[in-house]
C-alpha cells in the first residue's frame, strides 16, 4: 500500500506543475485568439467567419507587435508614436494607469530593466531576519531621504508584491542571477538554482 501511495504521489508532483502550466498557456492563447476575434472577425450571426481558424488570433497579434516594433525603429514613424505616448502620458486618468503599466513592462523586458539588482535586506538593525528583494531605486532624493534605497518584495505564490524603503546600510547586494533569486521568491523559497 505505501509504494501505491508513494506512486500516486509522485505522479502528483509530475502531473499537476505539467498540466497546470499547459492550461495557463492555453487560457492565454484562447484568450488572445478570443479577443482578436472579436475585434478583427465576428460574423453576422456572431460566429466566426469560415476562414477564421483557431490560432490565427495569436499569429496576428504577434505580427502586429512585430510591425509595431519595427515601425518604432524607423525615422518616419517614430515621431507618430512619440506623439501617441505622449498623449498617454497627459491625459489625467490614463497617465496613471499608462505610466504605471509601461514601467512595469519596461521592468521585465526593457532595455533599463530593474528586476537585475537582487539584495538581502536586514529587516531589524539588530535582529537576525532578512528578506530577498530587487533594488528598483538607488536614491530617494526626490522624496528628501538621503542614504535610503527603495527595494521590491516581491510575494511568494502571487503576482504582487510591496515596495520598502530601506537605509541603504542594511541592503547587501547579492551575487546571484535574478531571475534564479525571483524564482526562489516567488516560489516560496523552493525553486530556483541549487533547488533540491
Amino acid at each position: 500500500m505505501k509504494r501505491i501511495i508513494k506512486y500516486f504521489m509522485n505522479g502528483l508532483l509530475f502531473l499537476i506543475p505539467v498540466l497546470l502550466t499547459v492550461y495557463v498557456i492555453y487560457w492565454v492563447f484562447s484568450a488572445i485568439d478570443r479577443g482578436v476575434l472579436e475585434l478583427v472577425a465576428r460574423g453576422e450571426e456572431g460566429q466566426p467567419p469560415e476562414w477564421w481558424r483557431t490560432g490565427l488570433g495569436v499569429v496576428l497579434s504577434l505580427a502586429v507587435i512585430l510591425a509595431v516594433g519595427f515601425l518604432s525603429t524607423l525615422f518616419i514613424t517614430r515621431p507618430i508614436l512619440q506623439l501617441v505616448e505622449k498623449l498617454f502620458g497627459r491625459l489625467p486618468l490614463i497617465k496613471l494607469m499608462y505610466s504605471s503599466i509601461k514601467d512595469l513592462i519596461g521592468a521585465f523586458v526593457g532595455e533599463k530593466k530593474k528586476f537585475d539588482q537582487p539584495v538581502l535586506v536586514n529587516l531589524l538593525p539588530a535582529g537576525n531576519a532578512k528578506a530577498l528583494g530587487f533594488i528598483t531605486r538607488k536614491s530617494m532624493d526626490f522624496l528628501g531621504l538621503k542614504d535610503e534605497v527603495a527595494v521590491y518584495f516581491p510575494q511568494s505564490y502571487n503576482f504582487a508584491g510591496n515596495v520598502v524603503i530601506i537605509p541603504q546600510a542594511q541592503v547587501t547586494p547579492v551575487q546571484a542571477d535574478s531571475s534564479d533569486v525571483m524564482a526562489f521568491i516567488v516560489s516560496g523559497g523552493v525553486s530556483g538554482a541549487g533547488s533540491s
